[in-house]
């Protein structure tokens, strides 16, 4: 990013809070579209390193545009929607890895916050034909390492496409829905280990391998579909609660020429498992593959013999706490490995031989690597992005594989993500920080220096700048011990003489982050619109959240919302102790895990908050998945105590202040079940309370005019709690101006 651009965007930012802007944010606004900002889609970097595609939409039409790195001008399109007679327009696209063939993706519909259906479509970028993969909407299609043919999941069951022929073969015939899934992941595998093929091509091509989910003996949740019928309908599917029973796994290598799969059994015995992660390694016939025990803390990966079916442990980490999966396992072409690890107490990339001896750890120090790009053979060095420069803020890095000369590589404070060439000569930069909207330029991987800009948001930043807006501080808070992050948005026309209500936002799930240097988008323009009216609004991320070490992170272990809760009530007595804040008048909100929060927060801290918003809140770690749930308190039958102590279900009977509880009834992620759970308690303790259901809407709560009537319906509940004593002061004061008049 050119660093001059940089100080004149924050500059124009400046005059223009300096010339008093009156232009007020309005709750329509943020949902309309008025700052939504300009990205690139679906980028992807050609094979030869030199050129880049996007996807592109132009007169109703979608189409692939062929971009060089270099000039940053367009090549060509390659193909477009307009000139397909089959296709009125495509969502998606993924090339072969010879880029000989391009899988369309159209009339797409989602299933859960994943995995989608959808019709498919193979265009050949020699012939220019355009063939349909099959009649029926599948899933996860993927090309073989050759793009000869293409594997893909329909019906619970896996097939395989023969693209010269024309010939589907059948592989996999005992899938059947809430039974049996092969080569798709089940509901909670795709939820809380984040991904839903759970199938791989080998190198060569000739074998597949997957893995097998016996979802029966799963207990089954439903839920009531409302839509505009007269009847409603139901969603029936399994969802394993924390200590209940989940599906049995399996892994199998399918082998093309002999047409038959074969079940991979191990020498260790495993009980209660789960299978979080495969990957084959560039040796055509070796099979990585990830097991680990229910309770996720031991983690081993093998290496299977495709022929033999055969497993050696190579690796074996374990945890007092937990182990995240992660998508960072990269395998050299001599298949040593490039491994990340939490295990000196932050998260730090390890390069280890084929046989899993220890060659080296490549990164150290107090700080976490966020995300791990790729290695490059020609120069041996591998390339990442880390909290080096502060635990708020993202920087890119290269280093060599052997842990010397490590080079920072972007040049500005704040949040920087990449997209690297191919062969790694460029990459691509998004920048944002609080005072900064995404901004893309090109840059050389060798040195980190601009090569051009690509895209901007500058008509943003000028249309932002036109309304009164505030300073997004961040600094640190010192709680129960820890200096803990925190961000702070005042009212534009603060005066440290009056005191203003506040109003605290948190999300604080394990491992998680909402104190950061980057554009936040809609909320952060709602906090906006809430500080125009008189509000300071604060966020601080307590213990058990991410980014600052293992230790810190873990410390709620078989304790969730005990420290987390602890923490923002204690940092909202210290915020109150302020001369400038109300402390009558405190309120909390988040959602899902914030909602359990804020719940919490109210229910405990009756004495600090008068008021809490709870969307999509857990009520009780009872009603929520096994994965997500027992990697941090086990069973409930292990540790009854943990779930009940800290659940807000349990402590209905301590409300004093305000409460409003929204929930969506098609959330198949966090069931309604939670909050109608919650109202009941509420009733039978005779406690007041607001609360709001969304017919059919998800975990997101979103479509159509959902979102703004539920950010009117929030901020309507702030004025009238939160806000009712200042709403009397101003009267007040207007009064006194007209009798003095």
């Amino acid at each position: 990013m050119n660093i001059f651009k940089s100080v004149s965007l924050l500059l124009f930012f400046i005059t223009a809070l300096a010339s008093a802007q009156n232009k007020e944010i309005t709750l329509e606004e943020i949902w309309d579209g008025t700052f939504r900002t300009e990205r690139m889609d679906a980028l992807h970097s050609m094979k030869n390193g030199q050129q880049y595609s996007v996807l592109n939409y132009e007169d109703r039409t979608s189409q692939i545009d062929i971009y060089d790195y270099k000039t940053l001008r367009k090549v060509k399109t390659l193909l477009s929607s307009a000139d397909i007679n089959a296709i009125d327009y495509f969502t998606d696209y993924t090339f072969s890895d010879d880029e000989s063939k391009v899988l369309l993706a159209t009339n797409v519909e989602p299933i859960f916050r994943r995995s989608s259906l959808g019709q498919y479509f193979i265009y050949d970028t020699k012939t220019q034909q355009t063939t349909l993969v099959a009649e029926d909407k599948i899933q996860e299609p993927t090309f073989s390492p050759d793009g000869s043919k293409i594997a893909y999941g329909l019906n619970n069951n896996l097939y395989v496409k023969d693209l010269a022929s024309g010939k589907t073969s059948q592989i996999t015939f005992d899938g059947e829905k809430n039974k049996i899934i092969n080569g798709i992941t089940d509901w909670v595998y795709e939820e809380e280990f984040s991904f839903v093929r759970a199938f791989e091509w080998n190198a060569s091509g000739n074998k597949i391998a997957f893995i097998r989910f016996d979802e029966t003996n799963v207990p089954e949740f439903s839920m009531d579909v409302y839509g505009s019928q007269l009847y409603q309908t139901q969603q029936v599917f399994k969802y394993p609660k924390a200590g209940e029973t989940n599906s049995e796994v399996s892994l199998h290598i399918y082998d093309l020429a002999s047409n038959k799969a074969q079940q991979v059994q191990l020498d260790k015995t495993y009980k209660d498992f789960y299978i979080p992660r495969i990957k084959w390694t560039n040796a055509a016939n070796t099979l990585s593959a990830q097991y680990m025990n229910r309770h996720q803390n031991e983690l081993d990966l093998w290496m299977i013999n495709a022929e033999t079916l055969k497993g050696d442990l190579v690796l074996a980490e374990t945890d007092k706490a937990y182990i995240d999966v992660t998508f960072n396992l990269t395998f050299l072409k001599d298949n040593s490995f490039i491994w990340t690890s939490e295990k000196d107490g932050w998260n730090h990339i390890y390069h280890y031989d084929k046989n899993g001896k220890l060659i080296n750890q490549v990164t150290s120090g107090s700080w976490e690597v966020t995300n791990y790009y790729g290695y490059n053979e020609k120069t041996k060095r591998i390339f990442y992005q880390s909290t080096e420069d502060g635990s708020i803020n993202r920087s890119i890095y290269s280093i060599g594989l052997n842990g010397k000369k490590k080079q920072r590589l972007t040049k500005t404070t704040g949040t920087n993500s990449a997209a690297f060439s191919a062969d790694f000569t460029y990459f691509i930069n998004t920048f944002s920080s609080a005072t900064n909207p995404p901004e893309y330029t090109l840059n050389n991987s060798k040195t980190g220096d601009l090569v051009k800009s690509i895209k901007d948001n500058d008509k943003l930043a000028q249309k932002v700048a036109g309304y009164t807006t505030s300073e997004k501080e961040f600094s640190t808070i010192n709680v129960n011990g820890n200096d803990l992050n925190m961000w702070m948005i005042k009212p534009a026309n603060f005066d440290e003489t009056k005191r203003y209500p506040l109003f605290m936002y948190q999300y604080s799930g394990p491992g998680s982050q909402q104190v950061v240097n980057r554009w936040n988008g809609p909320n952060d323009y709602w906090y906006q619109h809430l500080a125009q009216q008189g509000y300071i609004v604060v966020c601080i991320d307590g213990r058990g959240t991410g980014l600052k070490g293992a230790d810190f992170k873990k410390v709620t272990q078989n304790e969730l919302g005990k420290y987390e809760v602890e923490d923002q009530i204690a940092a909202a007595k210290k915020l109150a102790k302020r001369p400038y804040i109300d402390e009558n008048n405190i309120g909390i909100w988040g959602w899902s895990y914030g909602g359990f929060m804020s719940s919490n927060a109210l229910f405990k801290g009756n004495d600090t908050f008068s008021m809490a918003i709870a969307v999509a809140p857990v009520t009780s770690w009872r009603f929520y998945d096994t994965i997500y749930t027992e990697r941090y308190m086990t069973t409930p039958q292990e540790n009854p105590s943990g779930y009940d102590e800290n659940s807000p279900i349990n402590h209905v009977d301590k409300l004093k202040g305000d409460f409003l509880l929204i929930h969506g009834t098609g959330d198949d992620n966090v069931h309604v079940q939670n909050t109608m759970r919650m109202v009941e308690a509420l009733i039978q303790a005779d406690k007041q309370f607001e609360w709001m259901i969304y017919p059919d809407k998800n975990h997101g709560i979103y479509g159509g005019n959902t979102r703004l009537h539920l950010y009117k319906k929030m901020t309507n509940f702030i004025h009238d709690t939160l806000g009712k004593d200042r709403k009397m002061d101003t009267a007040s004061e207007e009064k006194q101006v007209k009798i003095k008049g």
